[in-house]
């Protein structure tokens, strides 16, 4: 296995990450934004205040998103274990 193979995987690994990662981090910072600006606007500082809309839209996103994250994750771990023979060399 040489440098290159691994910075490739590594580097795959780490797109894969962000890809499935970003839209649920996404949807959490969106809400968690908006709940800050209700809680500046109305100055309601209820820290608990941001915790179940953060997790609705996390679970949300999740229910609508999950297929295709599979299908990334699912091409991502074909495309390692398919070139497992060329990594072993």
């Amino acid at each position: 296995m040489t440098e290159e193979m691994v910075m490739a995987i590594g580097s795959e690994a780490v797109k894969t990450v962000i890809m499935i990662a970003g839209p649920l981090l996404a949807a959490a910072m969106a809400i968690g934004i908006v709940v800050s600006v209700l809680q500046a606007v109305t100055q309601i500082n209820e820290a608990t205040l941001t915790f179940i809309p953060k997790m609705i839209a996390v679970i949300l996103v999740l229910v609508v998103m999950a297929p295709w994250m599979l299908q990334v994750l699912e091409h991502y771990t074909i495309e390692v274990i398919g070139s497992a023979g060329d990594l072993v060399r």
